[in-house]
């Protein structure tokens, strides 16, 4: 991949990547920076990087990979939690639903909740997304149907002690 190319392919695959990590992590503004690092790799693996080698896989496992390391550190250096406390972003914040799904998405097994992510947010077929987290694909399907029905009665209970009611 040339210098334009992975421009382009920076341009076009950024933000979806973002989201996708932040549905997996929960946190918007760490799931920015492991995308960025996970870019600031690819560009030096660019060469051997091709559209039809899947680089947004690529770059997604390594954000990932990123993410689950930054995490390991901070568990074993914690410090209290007053000092832990990062300033609210004053970036425009998510709408409710988003928050009650990433909220959700937290919730259920890590398993589940990267299978959804995958198949769901970055459009990835059953067989990608089995793949991407090296299971087979059969475990993958009860990954799903199992995080779905978690994530839907998570949101359910969330709706109902909100007093929302769906017509």
């Amino acid at each position: 991949m040339d210098d334009h190319e992975f421009d382009a392919f920076y341009t076009g695959s950024y933000s979806r990547l973002v989201g996708q990590l932040h549905a997996l992590i929960g946190d918007r503004t760490e799931a920015e920076e492991c995308v960025q690092e996970a870019f600031a790799r690819a560009w030096t693996h660019r060469r051997s990087l091709t559209r039809d080698g899947q680089p947004e896989a690529w770059v997604r496992t390594t954000a990932y990979r990123h993410a689950v390391s930054r995490w390991r550190r901070v568990a074993r250096g914690r410090r209290p939690a007053d000092r832990a406390l990062a300033p609210p972003d004053a970036a425009r914040g998510p709408d409710a639903t988003r928050l009650d799904v990433v909220a959700a998405l937290a919730r259920i097994s890590p398993d589940q909740r990267r299978a959804i992510v995958l198949h769901h947010l970055a459009d990835l077929s059953v067989e990608e997304v089995a793949r991407e987290v090296g299971a087979p694909v059969g475990t993958v399907k009860a990954r799903l149907s199992r995080g779905r029905t978690a994530l839907a009665a998570l949101l359910a209970a969330s709706d109902s002690s909100e007093g929302i009611t769906h017509a």
